[in-house]
């Protein structure tokens, strides 16, 4: 295997390799690996400090800022409280000084005492405590050798939990699932008890040994999580539900938030108490040795057991699933379900892991019905509402600006102190800071400020200084009488979104007061007043920038001095005399009046969000490194091109201002899927955009029948890819209803 070791971040630590409860379901004790019988009841202080060394030195090799330790059994607590704090107390003083030591416990609670939390509390140690909901469900299995329940101590140790001196302790509850019980009386029973977080988990089970299904339903288990899922949900989600909440999360193509779901690699390993390094506890499940590694802590770096072939098996993400799985639309959120529950036996040399899990239909039958449930509130309201995405992308801008400042740490010095504080006040007198951030280009000088800063470039401070351009123009723009000092250099004052001012006479680089003036503004430099009455009539030093200003055409800026506009993949031209800004004028006009009789919807839409567009020197439409609402398109064309570039070229603005704030889709490039227009097969951006592309083109294009041939057929296969978020699907619903309108 090729691919990059993956670190271990949490290790799960047997201090005791016995129970005080005798549970019929479980791993350990009850199924295929009995190795527990020979291994030390308690783990040596020797084994707990080679642990705790191998451990520092994985964490410092690989600099992880965190570990997890997860004190587990058997039952941990009969370790006792001193045994416990002597392993507390070496795993701090080893690892704590590497990294950030996350120390769990997991106990069934019969033994919980305040002697155990006092210690937990001493070195932060989180407790989660295991519970099958109400009496009846916990004794179905949890009781004692002899048959008595443990309902009763375990309620108990969840009350001295909650104490108030303990209470940030307590990590939730662990309930494994029996179908046999009454889902909503289970989840009732669990959320009484007022947990942080709960936790279910499916039986452990394998093709070999199939879990009991007593109605025979193939989908029993995720009918049970689903009826607890509207209860959940009806309540206003009252308490953090993990499997759901892992569901919910790669729906909207977030990461799984479990090792049970998900294609995410595991990072665990197991320390039994006579020091042997094992794979996940539940592979006990499969086979006797099945976790085996054969290292140990005494001889053996953890680097060697991530190396270990069963270990990497559990690392390959996607190529890790059974072939069935890789193609399946809910992979992304089941991941094959986990590894443990793949396993078939099989004599023919065949992988025993390479198969679906034995709760196939209940996790797939899980995640749609989650899907179907949740998807409303789960959509981004980019996509359910054409209204949301010129805010959304105002508030990304918003948000850039404030990272600008905050980025800047002090090295602007006094001037940006000046300009924020300026910028502060434009902003409270009016809406002249809205209209500059809103403006497309505003984004490219916010990206390049970071960039220089990041990048530690000489120019950064100056770069980020520009803020006072923008200043000035949005106090301009909303009227509020306050001067603002721009640099200003090559003999020209630029102040976006309104023109250039050329200072012939003065020196080529300086600085300027601007302030408002009359209807226009006042630009005063080393005394020398240079007033701006009209600011879209252009003057012998004034050149504006302008509006298309013809009948048909959108309220659009041509924006040909901007420095920002040069962002597409084809130059920005020049700036247009006037013979050729009213000819490409009237080319626009006529190219928008084309739009409207063949694709009206589109033409409206596209009218309604554009409002700034800059002439390039190439022949094609272009989006570039700029805020929604900017288009770059040909000076050249007859009228027919130019109407097709503004749609496409729309389109594809449109679709990138969607992807910077929606996840419309996940894990793209991992999966190749076939494009009907051509022979090689593409990443799953690829082919929603050139699907997005041509649903459009269809409309405006009717004669050639490819357009709508090759958009259905790429629709057909984004809607089964399992790339698909919520978001994406809502957005692939869209177009196929454009698709019928058209």
């Amino acid at each position: 295997m090729t691919e990059p070791l993956v670190p271990f971040q949490e290790v799960v630590l047997k201090i005791h390799s016995r129970c005080d409860l005798a549970c019929d379901h479980c791993y350990i004790y009850e199924h295929a690996d009995q190795s527990w019988r020979a291994r030390p009841r308690v783990i040596s202080e020797q084994a707990v400090a080679r642990t705790a060394l191998r451990l520092a030195e994985h964490a410092e090799k690989h600099a992880l800022t965190s570990v997890s330790v997860i004190l587990h059994g058997g039952e941990p607590l009969l370790a006792g409280p001193a045994r416990l704090r002597a392993v507390c107390a070496e795993l701090t003083r080893t690892v704590a000084p590497v990294t950030s030591l996350d120390l769990r416990i997991h106990t069934n609670g019969i033994q919980l005492s305040p002697r155990h939390l006092d210690i937990f509390d001493e070195f932060g140690v989180r407790v989660g405590i295991s519970l099958d909901g109400d009496k009846a469900a916990n004794d179905r299995h949890r009781r004692y050798a002899d048959g008595r329940s443990s309902h009763a101590k375990v309620l108990r140790a969840v009350e001295l939990l909650h104490q108030d001196r303990y209470r940030h302790l307590d990590l939730g509850l662990l309930c494994t699932i029996d179908i046999a019980n009454d889902p909503v009386a289970v989840y009732d029973a669990l959320l009484e008890l007022d947990p942080p977080r709960i936790d279910f988990l499916l039986p452990h089970a394998t093709w070999e040994h199939p879990p009991p299904r007593p109605e025979g339903s193939p989908t029993a288990y995720a009918d049970w999580l689903l009826t607890v899922f509207d209860r959940w949900d009806a309540q206003g989600r009252p308490v953090p539900v993990r499997f759901f909440e892992s569901v919910l999360s790669t729906l909207a193509g977030g990461p799984s938030l479990t090792e049970s779901l998900g294609l995410a690699p595991t990072d665990l390993v197991v320390v039994e108490t006579d020091g042997t390094l094992e794979q996940v506890d539940s592979l006990k499940s499969a086979y006797d040795g099945a976790a085996a590694t054969g290292f140990d802590v005494f001889t053996h770096s953890l680097d060697e057991v991530a190396a270990h072939p069963g270990v990497r098996a559990r690392q390959l993400g996607l190529a890790g699933v059974a072939d069935t799985c890789r193609s399946c639309p809910v992979v992304r959120s089941c991941g094959g379900g986990l590894y443990t529950h793949r396993y078939r036996p099989d004599d023919t040399g065949r992988d025993p892991f390479a198969n679906p899990s034995v709760y196939c239909a209940d996790l797939e039958a899980l995640v749609r019905g989650i899907e179907e449930r949740a998807a409303p509130a789960l959509v981004a309201p980019a996509v359910a509402g054409p209204a949301a995405l010129p805010v959304e992308q105002y508030e990304l801008d918003r948000g850039l600006l404030a990272e600008l400042h905050h980025a800047l740490d002090g090295r602007g010095g006094e001037p940006w102190a000046e300009a924020w504080e300026l910028a502060c006040a434009v902003e409270a007198r009016s809406d002249g800071l809205d209209e500059i951030l809103v403006h497309p280009y505003t984004r490219g000088w916010l990206l390049d400020a970071l960039h220089a800063l990041r990048a530690d470039r000489p120019d950064a401070p100056a770069t980020a200084l520009r803020l006072a351009r923008y200043v000035a123009a949005a106090a301009v723009r909303g009227g509020v009488e306050l001067p603002v000092r721009v640099g200003y250099e090559n003999g020209a004052l630029i102040l976006p979104t309104l023109g250039e001012l050329d200072l012939t006479g003065a020196p080529a680089r300086g600085e300027a007061e601007v302030r408002v003036a009359e209807k226009g503004f006042l630009v005063v430099v080393e005394g020398v007043e240079r007033r701006i009455v009209r600011l879209d009539e252009t003057g012998p030093e004034w050149r504006p920038v302008r509006s298309l200003g013809r009948d048909g055409a959108p309220d659009a800026a041509i924006d040909d001095l901007d420095p920002y506009r040069d962002c597409f993949g084809a130059p920005a031209h020049h700036r247009l005399s006037l013979e050729e800004a009213a000819r490409w004028s009237g080319r626009l006009a006529r190219a928008w009046a084309l739009l409207r009789e063949r694709v009206p919807g589109q033409a409206e839409e596209a009218a309604a969000a554009l409002h700034t567009l800059t002439p390039l020197a190439g022949t094609e439409p272009s989006v570039g490194r700029h805020g929604y609402g900017a288009l770059g398109l040909p000076l050249r064309g007859t009228v027919p091109d130019l109407a097709r570039a503004v749609l496409v070229g729309f389109r594809r603005a449109r679709l990138r201002a969607l992807l910077e704030v929606a996840d419309l889709h996940a894990q793209d490039g991992v999966w190749s899927h076939p494009a009907p227009w051509q022979d090689t097969p593409v990443p799953y951006s690829r082919l929603l955009a050139g699907a997005y592309e041509r649903v459009g083109l269809a409309g405006y294009e009717p004669g050639d029948a490819r357009h709508a041939e090759h958009a259905a057929r790429a629709l057909d296969t984004l809607e089964r890819a399992a790339e698909t978020t919520v978001s994406g699907r809502a957005l692939l619903a869209g177009l196929r209803e454009e698709m019928s309108r058209d």
